[in-house]
């Protein structure tokens, strides 16, 4: 992404983003620096970094010294000034974390219900906000992102089946999420946000084009092309589980058969499971080293590198990464079980990286592209235009706190 601020004076909300931004991808950097690579002057840059420095979201430091003369200060990102919170809702309960600036998960909370309905999920939300904001009760909090399974809006698929969440048709859930936490609130699916979480903090840093498999309940993706997730009209592109790869296959919520989720995911191994023996848990099962397992694995195989393929052909991604709810050791032999893979145009001579990448971050990925949802939408450069002009009649951006709440700084 090539960011460019405004010498405009009624762009300095933009141009404070643009510059924390730029900070956060090229940190140690000097303000001389900041200020060639985003097209401000010095002066302007210097203004803008002295209050992100007083406000507690970066720290200057002076470099040591290798000649004459006094060498720049250069700044970094302080962690710790400024934290979110990812929420991740499922068919099967919710997951809050506690989230820095540079991605560490602070802390964690969970609970477990059933069913996962509007009015319960919100009053637990609400709980599990203010038990981790009692954690930093002095830390600037930006906001809130819920990720939650897809797609959205979509009336034969949103609603209906084992990996949606029933009962949340017509809910305004970014407004009732506000109005029980009292923080700016951003909504998105979870595989979206799982990609934005390893594009920032896990295997994805690596790479600026890359496809994000991922297992949750049901099966989902999303590409990753320049560093930004694409997320289609509606928001709900990826839907990768919904391709209907069985001829006259199972049929699906959706109303389609042969739905590729209908057989590679975690509801699809729990009800293989359940087929036999009703008070199966998957994690049991694995511990137990049911052949069941076994048989599952050699079965969905086929259809899982058919599922490489496809990405692969469609989108010419860099690599691809899968990870997810689903056990590692467990997505390790049903990728193992599923190579070697067929030919694609991934198969080109100079290739460095690999076809198919396991990731290790897991629901972190999503807590993470949650958090992120709420950061990168109160931080970026157009959320700050929402606020240009009104500078000299009350400061009305968020991110310029008055002193007496400025962010607490870890010792």
């Amino acid at each position: 992404m090539h960011l460019r601020g405004t010498n405009q004076e009624f762009g300095r909300p933009y141009n404070r983003r643009i510059v924390l931004e730029t900070i956060r991808l090229s940190a140690p950097i000097s303000r001389s620096e900041i200020a060639q690579q985003v097209g401000l002057t010095v002066q302007t840059v210097s203004t803008i970094t002295r209050e992100l420095e007083e406000q507690g979201f970066v720290r200057g430091a002076r470099e040591t010294p290798k000649g004459r003369g006094h060498p720049p200060t250069t700044l970094t990102l302080n962690a710790d000034g400024g934290f979110a919170i990812g929420l991740h809702v499922t068919p099967i309960g919710v997951e809050a974390a506690l989230i820095n600036l540079a991605g560490d998960v602070v802390a964690r909370r969970g609970r477990t219900m059933a069913p996962v309905d509007p009015e319960a999920t919100f009053a637990l939300c609400g709980d599990l906000v203010r038990e981790i904001r009692a954690l930093r009760p002095a830390g600037r909090m930006l906001g809130i992102g819920m990720a939650m399974p897809g797609p959205m809006g979509v009336e034969s698929m949103s609603f209906v089946g084992p990996t949606t969440l029933e009962g949340w048709k017509d809910v305004d859930i970014a407004a009732r999420l506000e109005a029980v936490t009292g923080l700016p609130a951003f909504v998105g699916v979870d595989l979206a946000a799982a990609a934005l979480g390893e594009r920032l903090y896990g295997e994805g840093r690596a790479y600026r084009d890359f496809y994000y498999l991922y297992f949750g309940v049901g099966l989902g993706g999303t590409h990753v092309q320049e560093g930004n997730a694409v997320r289609g009209a509606r928001g709900n592109a990826g839907e990768i589980g919904h391709i209907p790869l069985v001829p006259g296959g199972d049929l699906c919520p959706c109303g389609n058969r042969g739905c590729l989720e209908r057989y590679v995911s975690l509801d699809a191994l729990d009800r293989r499971l359940k087929a036999t023996d009703p008070e199966a848990v998957v994690e049991r099962a694995l511990a137990d080293g049911s052949p069941v397992i076994d048989t599952w694995i050699e079965e969905v195989a086929p259809l899982l590198r058919a599922a490489v393929t496809i990405i692969e052909n469609l989108f010419d991604p860099e690599t691809i990464l899968i990870g997810g709810l689903m056990p590692d050791h467990l997505l390790e032999r049903l990728l193992a079980a599923a190579q070697p893979f067929a030919h694609s145009i991934a198969e080109y001579t100079d290739r460095t990286a690999p076809r198919v990448l396991l990731t290790h971050e897991g629901q972190d990925a999503v807590l993470r592209g949650a958090a992120a949802l709420a950061v990168s939408g109160l931080l970026s450069p157009r959320f700050g235009l929402l606020f240009a002009g009104e500078e000299e009649r009350a400061p009305r951006d968020p991110i310029m706190t008055p002193t007496s709440t400025k962010p607490e700084v870890a010792a």
